[in-house]
């Protein structure tokens, strides 16, 4: 078995962040899976084995509808972080079949093609109205100035959550991913913690609101769906909403600043593109594969397994590297090079199976939109410093990306 000494996958390495895909490269010549003792997890880098677990029910998001923390072999987390997972555990994302099955039926009505549809003139307008204001500054931070603003505005807005309010959605959010990377320390949980109590508060009284004046929302939604029958605890509908705003716009703002990075490293690419916007969807689709939003994803092993003769035992935790998976040459021809037109892109950065990402139209839709709106009124959107990489591994973005128009 691979130990840390051995292997150039190193999550906390700032070189590794730069750039993880040589490493990649390295874990899948080594094999079908690898222990690797930092993390007690065993990692799975091929693309076939990703996409295969994904849709694996031994494989669940969870292990607390069939066992406890003893029987799992494993401890409960510390009462001081309590209102972060009370938050966690209880959304779709982290709840296996038959919770699962509930509450995505219920959510899955905002999502369907007619709805997502009917925003498109919303999207579109707003991405074009924060390009508009990024050219006539003469540039700026494109993650703070379109990447953010598009996304979080639109889940927002679906939600029901007031314009006043929304100011607070994205630091909370960014404190309760901060969760999601590996190890995290006690200063990341404290601040999760936090974020975690602040936010379901808010929805809270947002939903008494919501309770006593309906809207036209999807909050609303859940609230009558549960008076009708539905079954829907309050915690769970506070734990759906920080879900969707979450999800809705973390993979959509990092995809959107990786996206126009790659464009920047690879400007013959970036030339195609402003000549022929006809490649926008087939860009975004290679984009996201090539520098990939979320780079990892986990899975408890409920019964015991066998990959490539290693059984890996109920109670172990499996790190599907979505990032490796995407940069497989057994599944895409010349995978370490940036090409728009590529047509075969069966890329994973959606996830698959039962946890396949229910927003993924509406993710498509504004990445399209942002990146039409900024090839068509920013056509000479040039890099104006170098940008610095986010000190995450989990979920892959820069701090910041400057950009100036001429």
């Amino acid at each position: 078995m691979a130990g840390p000494t051995d292997l150039a996958f190193d999550p906390w390495d700032p070189a590794f962040l730069a750039d993880p895909y040589p490493a990649y490269a390295e874990l899948r010549a080594r094999g079908r899976v690898i222990r690797y003792k930092p993390t007690d997890q065993w990692l799975v880098p091929h693309h076939a084995d990703v996409s295969t677990m994904l849709r694996d029910r031994r494989l669940g998001r969870t292990y607390r509808h069939r066992f406890t923390h003893e029987e799992f072999g494993r401890a409960a987390p510390p009462p001081e972080h309590e209102p972060f997972h009370t938050l966690n555990d209880h959304g779709m994302l982290d709840l296996e079949p038959p919770d699962h099955t509930r509450i995505r039926r219920l959510v899955s009505k905002a999502f369907t093609p007619r709805t997502v549809e009917r925003l498109r003139p919303y999207v579109h307008g707003l991405a074009g109205d924060l390009v508009a204001r990024l050219v006539e500054a003469g540039g700026g931070d494109l993650l703070t100035d379109v990447a953010e603003p598009l996304p979080v505005a639109v889940i927002a807005e679906m939600l029901g959550i007031p314009e006043a309010d929304r100011g607070q959605l994205r630091p909370w959010s960014a404190d309760i991913c901060g969760m999601y990377e590996l190890n995290p320390s006690e200063e990341t949980a404290a601040r999760a913690v936090r974020a975690s109590a602040e936010f379901s508060g808010y929805l809270r009284e947002l939903i008494a609101a919501r309770r006593e004046e309906p809207g036209d929302d999807l909050i609303s939604g859940l609230i009558a769906a549960h008076d009708e029958g539905d079954r829907l605890t309050e915690q769970e509908m506070i734990s759906t909403a920080v879900l969707l705003l979450n999800a809705g716009h973390e993979a959509t703002v990092n995809a959107t600043v990786n996206g126009w990075w790659a464009l920047f490293r690879n400007p013959g690419r970036l030339a195609d593109l402003r000549a022929d916007h006809s490649l926008v969807p087939s860009a975004i689709e290679e984009l996201m594969r090539y520098d990939t939003p979320l780079q990892l994803f986990e899975r408890w092993v409920l019964d015991d397994i066998e990959i490539d003769g290693t059984t890996i035992p109920r109670g172990s935790e499996i790190a599907m590297l979505f990032g490796s998976a995407n940069h497989d040459p057994a599944v895409f021809a010349d995978p370490d090079r940036l090409d728009l037109t590529r047509r075969d892109n069966p890329h994973i950065s959606f996830s698959a199976g039962i946890h396949y990402c229910i927003g993924a139209p509406l993710a498509r839709m504004e990445l399209a939109a942002s990146m039409t709106a900024l090839l068509e009124r920013a056509p000479t959107l040039a890099l104006a410093e170098h940008p610095r990489r986010k000190p995450n591994f989990v979920i892959r973005g820069l701090e910041g990306l400057s950009v100036v128009v001429g």
